[in-house]
């Protein structure tokens, strides 16, 4: 009898806290008219100055786009019309330019092949990326706030600097001298493109670090994920029942060859080129990215980041958005056609919920699970056959080549190739991104990628900075009590786990992965800090009575 009493006594506690809550909510929304006045006032004052700010440079960039359409086509003429005032805004804008990028990037593809797939547009996005890098360096300068967040960082990451940086000089560079501008283009702009590829977003670790600066800032952050997975999961499957239905023609009714080849000349609603050759067996959608390879990517980095939203929101309705945007990206990872999203989709989302303890929470769990549960079992009754095709495809696949013999066979040559360089062949060598510039080297493992490019001493280093990485932000998310950040940042270091070490194909030269990884570290190397105001902020709550001991308030 005592334990139920003792059980109910709490329920009515519990019920009381949560109107009192809501009485605190009701309070702070029924503002004085004076502070009203004062808020609308501000916002008035703010979108003047938005648009001070943005006419000069529209008038600029009309400028400069009609003279891109005189002298090359009206599409490329968007460049100038829409980049100017994107890269004058974000100086003057950093954080609205860092959210912006943010939300470009999974649609990056699209636009880029819908204004006809020009070299330039790949490098859009950058536009956003490098003012708001700026931008908030100069704010860190003026406050005196360190920018390199984290001291830990900065031995490793300076002796990868300094390694490519020879590489550079001791490779590219006599590259240039020695070789005709027209038999290899420019090694110069190949290793300053190269280097861009492989070390242009590490920054972004800093900069997400100083661009979270509460908790409420931190949960924004974290949903975007589920709410940009959602919308391309719509886009993307939509793009399939065009095809399916017959609106888009795909590659099924070409021969030979290009029966089994991507096309752009077959894209279709969103997204680069794609494969589409049901009668074959081969299908192989892009989503909204420019390759279908990367849509795989974006696939397994954000049964990530869902998850992370799905588990550990504080707040329910969140929870089910992110479980709606998880059953989303395991829908697209069987009818995309990529085998690796197939497989690893399902193994990363079990890795989660081993590694951060929340399949013995059975409370969350279970209905979490179940609802998983449901969206799995109704992409086999919609999609039986397609699921077949998938697995059948990966099985014959593997058997064929397996993954590690495929691995290994790469080690080998590129060892074979660098044996007598020291640092390599040169930066942007095995960089695709960078082909226009020169030769470039296929290379489908990322590890060997680096050491083609890099060498021995290059390899070491990455190795060496990653693991730094990864050592300090388990450190981080183990020191964290407020139960949802810690299952933040637990969800958050499986995946920087996972992505330190796997070397199949090269995730981090590319987008998403080459985005996610480096933020995801920012935010983990945040959370120690936000977690000390959380906890100091719940005692507050508590000693008010407007909080249980050991409850966590649902922002």
């Amino acid at each position: 009898m005592p334990k139920t009493v003792s059980k109910q006594k709490l329920k009515r506690q519990k019920q009381k806290v949560k109107k009192q809550l809501a009485k605190e909510k009701k309070k702070n929304k029924k503002r004085p008219k004076k502070e009203i006045k004062a808020i609308q006032k501000k916002r008035a004052k703010a979108r003047s100055k938005f648009i001070a700010d943005l006419m000069p440079s529209l008038g600029f960039g009309i400028f400069i786009g009609a003279l891109l359409a005189i002298a090359v086509s009206p599409k490329i003429a968007v460049i100038g019309v829409v980049g100017v005032p994107i890269i004058a805004l974000s100086l003057k804008y950093p954080r609205q330019a860092i959210w912006a990028f943010l939300i470009y990037m999974p649609f990056a593809g699209t636009v880029v092949y819908a204004l006809g797939g020009n070299a330039i547009l790949q490098l859009a996005k950058d536009g956003f990326y490098i003012p708001g890098l700026y931008g908030v360096f100069q704010a860190c300068k003026k406050g005196r706030k360190q920018f390199f967040a984290d001291k830990r960082l900065l031995i490793p990451l300076i002796i990868l600097l300094v390694f490519c940086s020879a590489t550079f000089l001791f490779e590219n560079i006599p590259q240039q001298l020695d070789k005709p501008f027209e038999s290899d283009k420019s090694p110069f702009l190949l290793g300053i493109l190269g280097a861009k590829v492989f070390l242009g977003y590490i920054p972004l670790i800093f900069v997400v670090y100083h661009f979270i600066r509460n908790k409420k800032e931190l949960l924004i952050f974290t949903r975007l994920p589920s709410v940009l997975a959602i919308v391309c999961s719509v886009l993307a499957f939509i793009q399939y029942m065009m095809l399916s239905t017959g609106r888009c023609q795909g590659t099924d009714h070409l021969t030979g060859s290009a029966l089994f080849e991507t096309s752009i000349e077959a894209r279709c609603f969103v997204g680069g080129s794609l494969l589409w050759s049901p009668s074959q067996g081969v299908v192989r959608l892009p989503g909204t990215f420019v390759a279908p390879w990367q849509w795989a990517w974006f696939l397994i980095g954000n049964a990530f980041l869902t998850y992370t939203t799905a588990f550990n929101d504080p707040d329910k309705k969140w929870r089910v958005i992110g479980v709606v945007a998880l059953a989303g990206v395991f829908i697209n990872a069987v009818i995309s056609g990529q085998r690796i999203a197939l497989v690893l989709v399902p193994i990363c989302v079990i890795l989660c919920l081993i590694i951060t303890g929340q399949i013995a929470d059975l409370k969350k769990f279970l209905p979490i699970g179940g609802a998983i549960a449901v969206a799995i079992v109704l992409a086999f009754i919609l999609f039986p056959e397609v699921i077949q095709e998938r697995v059948d495809s990966f099985v014959d696949r593997w058997e064929a080549s397996p993954a590690n013999d495929f691995i290994e066979e790469q080690f080998e040559r590129i060892t074979r190739t660098v044996r007598d360089r020291t640092f390599g062949t040169g930066l942007g060598r095995a960089t695709n991104s960078a082909r226009m510039f020169g030769k470039v080297e296929l290379v489908e493992t990322w590890y060997p990628k680096v050491m083609f490019e890099v060498g021995y001493i290059g390899l070491a280093a990455f190795l060496g900075f990653v693991s730094t990485i990864t050592w300090i932000t388990f450190k981080a998310y183990r020191s964290i009590k407020t139960p949802s950040l810690r299952g933040i940042g637990a969800s958050y270091w499986v995946f920087i786990l996972f992505i330190s070490y796997q070397t199949y194909y090269y995730p981090l030269d590319v987008d998403p992965v080459a985005v996610y990884y480096w933020v995801m570290v920012g935010t983990v190397l945040k959370l120690p800090e936000i977690d000390k105001a959380e906890q100091k902020r719940m005692k507050e709550l508590v000693a008010a009575g407007l909080l249980v001991p050991g409850e966590e308030p649902s922002d």
